[in-house]
């Protein structure tokens, strides 16, 4: 490194050392994070084994260029033998090969033995096939290394990468997040002036890294309130069913993509209305285990309905369900829950929208309700799940609030004892 003439930023020199061979940088506007991944691709160039090669990943073709060959040139103009602008190819003097490509065609990165990948602007790359079709199988034969950098672009399979790096505990995964202010060239008053100017979304998001920025505030958290459970009223529950068929063919790490059934189990006070939330199961569950957890709903809450949108899904486990129920002498009103004929966040809106805002939903403050937090303060997020809010969305069609309690007994005059009238 020190024959290149490069310096580094402290985060810059953190992630370089690191050993972990697939790092994943969320990283803000002008942190510095495209500079570390030119002097990484030259220095991995120059160390790869005799028929390997690095290559260097942007979105599209015009990307390419702009982010990385002008600066490859620049940084590597020691070491650089030749360099050919027209199939974005560069040789080093130790014969190795730097290929620049583009998400946009595939296909010109089959075939090739690679030692280390870069993966620019990935949260802007359309999906995750590119890398785990093309890239991770050609970089198995050297156990080769990865770089993944971007600034987020809401939650899609770049979050899930970033997820996956944080969170699963695999010694070759590590995550990393960098904003702007980590970048010590760029004056604080540039940063503090963009904040004025931006709107909080778009600051949080380009100069903050932050994953969290793509919703769009129809639900506020300061809505979200907890409280005590009714002393008076009637449970109902609302189920949301997932494809047991993915579920089944699915496994590992792809399952996260994968929706989930949901079960929101609500009381409905008989003195307002208002919807006290018990809990909102949620799994991925096949078939036989969908129905037991169903039955176990009816077991602790004798629901006075449970509803199920209609459709085949439904069709699918109410056997199931039906067989436990009349095995355990344990039965409850199944009612078809539809989306009258509205898209599913219109329909969201409409149930639970005005009911939060007006602080008519509480929820059980011993329960975790952390995921639903989250599905509900992003909505609607493309590749942000949904299940969570859509399930309690469904409790709408099932809170028929009992009033028999607002009249008393002696303001009836029965005239016939027989008949009851």
């Amino acid at each position: 490194m020190s024959n290149l003439n490069w310096s580094m930023l402290p985060w810059q020199l953190q992630v370089w050392q690191d050993k972990e061979r697939f790092k994943v940088l969320a990283c803000g506007r002008r942190t510095g994070k495209s500079n570390l991944a030119i002097k990484m691709t030259l220095a991995k160039a120059l160390e790869a084994p005799e028929g390997s090669a690095v290559v260097y990943i942007a979105p599209t073709l015009a990307q390419a260029r702009q982010i990385a060959w002008d600066a490859l040139l620049d940084a590597g103009k020691d070491v650089i033998k030749s360099a050919h602008v027209n199939n974005m190819d560069i040789v080093l003097v130790t014969g190795r090969k730097i290929h620049i490509r583009s998400a946009e065609n595939p296909d010109t990165l089959r075939g090739l033995k690679l030692y280390f990948a870069v993966m620019d602007e990935a949260a802007f790359i359309k999906d995750d096939a590119l890398w785990t079709k093309i890239v991770r199988p050609a970089l198995s034969d050297l156990r080769g290394d990865a770089l993944f950098i971007s600034s987020p672009d809401g939650r899609n399979w770049f979050f899930d990468l970033y997820n996956y790096a944080t969170r699963s505990g695999d010694k070759d995964w590590k995550a990393y997040h960098f904003t702007t202010y980590d970048n010590p060239t760029i004056p604080r008053d540039e940063i503090e002036a963009a904040k004025k100017t931006l709107s909080t979304l778009v600051f949080k998001q380009e100069f903050e890294a932050s994953f969290s920025t793509a919703g769009q505030e129809i639900f506020k958290e300061d809505w979200i309130k907890y409280g005590d459970e009714p002393q008076y009223g009637s449970y109902v529950v609302a189920v949301d069913l997932a494809g047991f068929e993915d579920v089944a063919k699915n496994a590992g790490s792809t399952k996260k993509k994968l929706d989930e059934t949901a079960i929101a189990i609500v009381k409905v006070s008989d003195e307002d209305g208002s919807w006290w939330v018990k809990d909102i199961l949620h799994g991925r569950w096949d078939i036989k285990e969908t129905a037991e957890t169903i039955l176990r709903v009816i077991t602790d809450y004798q629901p006075l309905a449970i509803g199920i949108e209609k459709g085949s899904l439904k069709n699918a486990v109410l056997p199931y369900l039906t067989d436990l129920m009349r095995k355990y002498n344990k039965f409850c009103h199944i009612e078809d829950l539809t989306h009258g004929n509205r898209k599913k966040a219109d329909r969201i809106v409409w149930s639970l929208q005005g009911r939060f805002e007006h602080g008519r939903i509480f929820l059980n403050e011993d329960t975790d309700f952390d995921d639903f937090k989250e599905q509900l303060l992003l909505f609607p997020t493309p590749g942000v799940h949904d299940d969570l809010v859509d399930a309690l969305s469904y409790v709408d069609q099932l809170a028929v609030t009992n009033y028999a309690s607002d009249y008393e007994e002696d303001e009836v005059e029965i005239i016939d004892p027989y008949s009851g009238y």
